[in-house]
Parts: C-alpha cells; sequence; structure tokens
C-alpha cells in the first residue's frame, strides 16, 4: 500500500487507536471525503461496479411509480407529498417512476421530489437526469420535510455499515479489523463478552461455536425513525433489497469491483461493499415504533402482481424485434428465481390504519 493510500491512513489509525469494527471500517472505505468509494465513484451500470433492477428494466420503476400513486389515492389524495428516495444512484428508478405518474397527472402534480443522497459524484449525474422534476437534495432522512410521505428505497440498506460477530466457546465476541505482522489488513476476533451476547438477535444466540452474525444498526435507527414518522402523518415506505427473511446466521458482507468479488480488505475506497439485509429486524424496528408493515415478499412475486408482464406487453407492442428482446431479457432478470427474483425481496411499511399496499394483499394482516 502506499502512504498516502485510504489503506495506508486506516493503518495508521489502527496503530494509534486499536483494530476497527466492521462497521466503521466500511464507513471509512465507502465514506471518506477524500479518498472513500462514493466520494469518487459513479459506481451502478456497465461501466461500473455492479448494476441495480431500474438498470435492467424500465419496468421496474414504472411499477413502483404506480404503486406510489395507488398510495397516494389511499391516503386520501393530499395536495401536496413529498416523494423521497433513498440512494437514487443515477436517477434512472426515480425518472421512470415519475414517467409513470405522469399518466395520472393530479399525482404528478402533488409530488416533491426529495432525494437523500450524500455522494457529489451521484448528486451531479442525478441532476443531470432529472433536472425537469426540479428536486432537491438531503444529506439524512431526519432532513425530509414533515407531511405526507412517499419513500422508496432501492439497493439502499445493504450499503449501511454492519457489525460482526463470531460465537465463541463460552460467549459472542466481535469480529474487527486489525493488523497481520506484515502490516496489512486483516479480520479478528475481539474478547468474548456476554454483553454481547445481547446484541444478536435473540433467535441466533444460541448457535455453535464458531458461528458469525450480523446486525445493522444504521438500519434499525432508520426505520425505527421511518416508523415514528408514519405515525405522525400519513405515509408508506417501499424497501426493495436482497436479504433475508427470518433472520439468519452467517457472514454476508461482500466487496464488488467491475461487477467481480474482490476480498473485502483489499484496496479500501475502490470497491463497492454491502451486506444482505435482515428484513425480520427492519419490520421489527418500524413496527415498534408504530408503523404498520407488509411482507417481505419475493421481488418477482411482487412485480407480477403488479403488472409486469402486462407492461412488458405494452411496451413489446411497439418496439423494434430486438428491443422486444432486450425487453423481455431485462424483465426475465428481474422475475427469475435463479437471477433476482428471491433473493431480492420486498418490504412495505406504512402509516397504522391504511390497507394492504398492492403486491401485498395476500400477506394478510400487518404484522
Amino acid at each position: 500500500m502506499t502512504e498516502d493510500s485510504l489503506a495506508a491512513r486506516i493503518a495508521r489509525h489502527i496503530r494509534a487507536t486499536g483494530p476497527l469494527s466492521v462497521a466503521a471500517y466500511m464507513t471509512m472505505a465507502l465514506h471518506d471525503r477524500e479518498a472513500g468509494y462514493y466520494a469518487r465513484h459513479s459506481p451502478i451500470g456497465a461501466a461500473g461496479d455492479f448494476v441495480t433492477a431500474p438498470e435492467v428494466s424500465q419496468i421496474f420503476g414504472e411499477l413502483i411509480g404506480l404503486w406510489c400513486a395507488d398510495l397516494w389515492d389511499r391516503m386520501g389524495r393530499p395536495a401536496r407529498i413529498t416523494l423521497a428516495e433513498l440512494g437514487p444512484g443515477r436517477g434512472t428508478l426515480a425518472g421512470d417512476l415519475l414517467r409513470a405518474a405522469a399518466a395520472l397527472p393530479p399525482f404528478r402534480c402533488a409530488l416533491d421530489l426529495v432525494l437523500v443522497e450524500a455522494s457529489p459524484v451521484l448528486r451531479r449525474v442525478q441532476q443531470q437526469r432529472l433536472a425537469a422534476a426540479r428536486p432537491r437534495w438531503v444529506e439524512h432522512f431526519e432532513e425530509l420535510p414533515p407531511g405526507p410521505l412517499l419513500l422508496v428505497a432501492n439497493e439502499f440498506f445493504d450499503a449501511l455499515p454492519i457489525r460482526q460477530f463470531v460465537r465463541g466457546r463460552a460467549h459472542w465476541a466481535e469480529r474487527r479489523v486489525g493488523l497481520d505482522p506484515a502490516g496489512n489488513l486483516v479480520f479478528i476476533a475481539g474478547p468474548e463478552d456476554p454483553a454481547i451476547d445481547l446484541l444478536v438477535p435473540a433467535a441466533l444466540r444460541t448457535a455453535g461455536c464458531g458461528a458469525v452474525a450480523e446486525i445493522c444498526p444504521p438500519a434499525l435507527a432508520l426505520t425505527a425513525a421511518l416508523g415514528r414518522r408514519l405515525t405522525e402523518a400519513p405515509g408508506a415506505a417501499l424497501i426493495v433489497d436482497y436479504g433475508y427473511f427470518p433472520s439468519a446466521l452467517g457472514p454476508t458482507l461482500r466487496a464488488l469491483r467491475q461487477h467481480r468479488p474482490v476480498p473485502v480488505l483489499a484496496a479500501p475506497g475502490t470497491a463497492d461493499l454491502s451486506a444482505h439485509v435482515d428484513f425480520a429486524a427492519l419490520a421489527e424496528a418500524a413496527r415498534a415504533a408504530g408503523a404498520a408493515s407488509f411482507g417481505p415478499v419475493p421481488q418477482g412475486r411482487f412485480l407480477q402482481a403488479l403488472g409486469a408482464e402486462l407492461r412488458l406487453a405494452a411496451l413489446a407492442a411497439g418496439a423494434t424485434p430486438t428491443q422486444r428482446r432486450d425487453l423481455a431479457s431485462g424483465l426475465e432478470r428481474l422475475l427469475d428465481p435463479r437471477e433476482m427474483g428471491t433473493l431480492f425481496k420486498a418490504l412495505a411499511l406504512v402509516s397504522p390504519g391504511l390497507p394492504a399496499p398492492p403486491g401485498f394483499a395476500e400477506e394478510g394482516s400487518p404484522r
């Protein structure tokens, strides 16, 4: 590592203050203002490091736009409503959503677009794509204006910093990032501590020696804040991400560079870091704060319930043969259980008293 690299700076920090939690390492690697991943990269798309559902098919964002319009109608059609997206990437989802919203002019006119984005690189891309919608930007959820809210978060929670714990002989210990004798970044286990046992989800605490559990405190804090917000004013949130339900054991932290996995601790700041989302924990945090939750449901089933195939047929009717093939293959990738259809899931959070949102009717009563 070079002396001015982010890895070298992290190593100096460890020598001065001791090993880092995995969460602290992720925060530095992703958000360092000078050398962090999001400070220097536009990560999404074929030229980036990963591709998200809106980049795969326009149908994804269009269906979410119709989903939002339905919720707006169920909320009594408020004259003004904040449409917020957490981590809007290149603005593709918001652009497709707004295009679908234009089919219902009263809904489109009611929308105030607010993007929650910290990356200066991505803000510039979003400004270019969404200038006509006159978006506003904030860095944190708490900065959103009060009042009715529709919120969308697609592949946002997977990038929030996690903590990892390893089951020892008697108690759990926190996994940390330290240095080996050569000065390279390595994972190490901290001391076993009965207090750490309480941080592990109750259903996982009795796992055997060597088991790994992950929690994401920022995700729980955010969904709790969202739950409180939904009790104060009418609204709904749609969270789509890859993850598991119910809570599960196992390390899921990964790094991607140019669409290929790379070692998590290699060259921090040059690769995307993410981990699977614990949907059960998110739903529980939101419900504890007063919101109702529906799902999660597999992404494929959710999109099919919203009419994905009908939308494909409508688009294909006016497309060239090449465009029809691209439209069909893109949607298949979103729906196929072997692709994104099952690993990716959708969770809805709504204000108390609102009925089950579209795509979640078969889930029964709110949980």
